[in-house]
């Protein structure tokens, strides 16, 4: 007998098998069964129950599908909403945004989806007000937007091009950090942006002398030390420090101000092509942050050209590793290419002055890249100052990076090591606004405890100089050229409101460097001067006020003097100051001029006959001597004007922050 099991397959039904029959059909119905114990639930299901619940599960998904949908949407609109609050709020705050939103806003077509206007405002908005809105590089608040920077005639006049498109802010997710956020809003707060600028050159024949002998030395500089650091003026060869081309970044403003476009050009190309900071070279933080940074911060600020902010940008990012100290003191060098940094190869501390003179350019580097880090970094330092103990506000001259703390028995002194502590004290509380009590206050005290324990009066002449505290408590009647910066700096905090007693100091202290010069065979300044305080101490007795040594008496032609006669003329408007200032032009033209181009440090400023010069022209001469003589003796004194710009420490101008602008209310939350 046969059976026929699935597919009709032939089964034999006796014999073969050894004993009985078996229906392997029924086997392995047996076994799926067993291995699937819902199927048999199921086929006791009848054809109606089984339609049921087909259809309730397929409704149970469609259900659980429309959840999670709206789900996903609140959460991507949530996450939208939240960034559209970011930007407008980032807008807001940089100036942008010059009302509330009105509640029948709309988008403007083919813009940035974050930004609406009114719909009464939307046709009478041209693409240039869109641009605006969206973060364009204006530079300039409404008011200023057609006038020049001193807001005159004659001195600077901004050029009617398009704007450029300002990238957008680079934000973190949605969960970013309150702490962080709130960094990045208050840098954007009033910030002045770039805006290329022209400007007109001399207005008058001092002037003009001026810019004839800065060509003078560039010209030199770009015959025989091109593309190198400093020139050797008497040998015609040059003399590397950081190898980056120091004395032609250092330049840049100058040229620009000075309206020498030619000048201007070929440096910029070069910067362009062929400046680079991967180099395997140690270099002095201070110095490469005030005259490299500070210097191309300066003029992107003044040409707007993008290719010097990314160069700042990437000699700031090398530089950070300097701070990456326990106390956040940074250590005084770096290394370029390595970016590591280290103490001095002098001892173990660093400079009081130097790594407190470091926060306007760090500063201005988070205000140009969006990123609060370099600001962080360098303004932690300035707290850390603000903490330590102090003598009525004055600081020793050395500090520990590792330790953070002050060398014991450490000279406390205005000249080197120590001076522009006290310069930057006051000039980030102007950069950033005025917000930052604590900076003015310390500059306060330290002017009080300066008057205490360091300003004297010479005999028989009474002239005011400020000496030092060797060890902290012995006075010496020593002054530095350097002091000199001193006068303009008080009549800087004048300007912004401090006591006017404040000024009276600086003219005498003005008078009393003009006299370190006058009183020279040159007349140009000694590096070091010794006042008769009556004692017989450092100086002899009689009737000189001012005793020059001989290891002091060479002249770096430095700029300090002529920056506080630049200063106190703004203020005064005392011509005397614009004469000094030109005594100080006409002796560099006698003494330091180089007849193959050029001008050379002085041997000595005694010297009655042939002056002897020194092989080497300092890139602050261009930077700084020229630039202030420049603006010094313009017949335009709005140029570059002092409640807009703070000069760092190498001269270079940077923008003043602005108070941030009020936000109108809109007509409906007003009612």
């Amino acid at each position: 007998m046969t059976s026929y099991g699935p597919g009709g397959v032939n089964i034999p039904m006796g014999g073969g098998l050894g004993i009985g029959t078996t229906n392997l059909y029924d086997a392995n119905s047996k076994q799926r069964r067993r291995l699937f114990p819902l199927w048999r639930t199921w086929n006791r299901f009848s054809k109606l129950q089984r339609y049921m619940l087909c259809c309730g599960l397929a409704l149970l998904g469609l259900f659980v599908i429309a959840r999670s949908s709206a789900s996903t949407g609140a959460a991507v609109e949530n996450v939208i909403s939240a960034r559209r609050k970011i930007v407008e709020e980032q807008a807001e705050l940089r100036g942008d945004l010059v009302a509330d939103l009105p509640p029948n806003g709309r988008r403007v077509k083919g813009e940035d989806p974050d930004i609406v206007l009114g719909e009464e405002e939307e046709e009478d908005k041209d693409k240039n007000e869109v641009d605006r809105l969206l973060g364009a590089e204006t530079g300039q608040d409404e008011e200023m937007s057609n006038d020049s920077v001193g807001g005159g005639a004659g001195g600077e006049i901004v050029q009617e091009k398009p704007l450029r498109r300002r990238p957008p802010l680079r934000t973190a997710a949605v969960t970013q950090s309150t702490t962080q956020q709130g960094s990045m809003e208050k840098m954007q707060e009033g910030m002045v942006m770039p805006m290329p600028k022209t400007f007109t050159g001399p207005d008058n024949d001092r002037q003009r002398q001026v810019v004839d002998g800065f060509q003078w030395a560039w010209d030199a500089y770009k015959r025989y030390a091109w593309g190198h650091d400093e020139l050797k003026p008497l040998s015609r060869s040059y003399k590397e420090w950081f190898h980056i081309g120091l004395t032609l970044v250092d330049s840049l403003d100058t040229m620009y101000i000075m309206g020498l476009t030619k000048e201007f050009n070929e440096a910029q190309k070069w910067i362009t092509e062929t400046l680079t900071f991967e180099k395997d070279v140690d270099v002095n933080l201070f110095e490469i942050t005030i005259r490299a940074v500070g210097g191309l911060l300066s003029v992107y600020h003044l040409s707007g050209d993008d290719v010097f902010k990314e160069k700042a940008l990437d000699l700031g990012e090398r530089l950070l590793n300097a701070f990456g100290t326990s106390t956040g003191v940074p250590y005084s060098d770096v290394n370029l290419n390595k970016r590591s940094a280290h103490a001095p190869k002098w001892g173990p501390d660093s400079s009081s002055a130097e790594v407190t003179t470091l926060q306007l350019e760090f500063r201005d580097l988070s205000y140009v890249s969006g990123d609060p880090k370099y600001e962080a970094k360098a303004f932690r330092v300035s707290e850390h100052f603000h903490k330590l103990e102090k003598k009525n506000g004055l600081i020793p001259i050395f500090i520990n990076a590792i330790t953070g703390e002050f060398r014991p028995s450490s000279t406390i002194s205005f000249g080197a090591r120590g001076d522009s502590y006290y310069e930057y004290l006051l000039k980030q509380w102007i950069q950033d606004g005025k917000r930052v009590d604590w900076l003015r206050s310390d500059f306060i005290e330290a002017m009080a405890g300066a008057k205490t324990h360091l300003i004297k009066y010479s005999h028989p002449n009474h002239l005011l100089f400020v000496g030092e505290l060797l060890g902290g408590d012995h006075f010496s009647p020593k002054m530095d050229a350097l002091a000199c910066f001193l006068p303009g700096t008080l009549a800087l905090g004048v300007m912004n409101g401090l006591p006017l007693e404040h000024l009276e100091i600086a003219e005498q202290l003005a008078n009393t460097c003009h006299e370190m010069y006058v009183r020279q065979a040159t007349k140009l300044g000694p590096e070091i001067a010794h006042f008769n305080v009556g004692s017989g101490m450092e100086v002899p007795l009689g009737t000189v006020d001012i005793h020059v040594k001989d290891n002091d008496a060479h002249a770096l032609l430095r700029p300090e003097f002529v920056e506080s006669l630049f200063y106190l003329y703004r203020l005064t408007k005392n011509q005397t100051y614009q004469d000094w200032g030109w005594d100080v032009f006409q002796a560099l033209e006698k003494h330091a001029k180089v007849p193959n181009g050029g001008y050379a440090s002085i041997e000595d400023v005694r010297t009655t006959g042939k002056v002897r010069q020194r092989d080497h022209m300092e890139s602050f001469l261009l930077a700084e001597t020229f630039k202030y003589l420049f603006l010094l003796m313009g017949t335009d004194q709005s140029l570059l004007p002092l409640d807009e710009w703070v000069f760092n420490s190498e001269a270079h101008p940077l923008p003043i922050r602005k108070a941030p602008l009020l936000v109108k209310p809109s007509s409906s939350s007003s009612a």
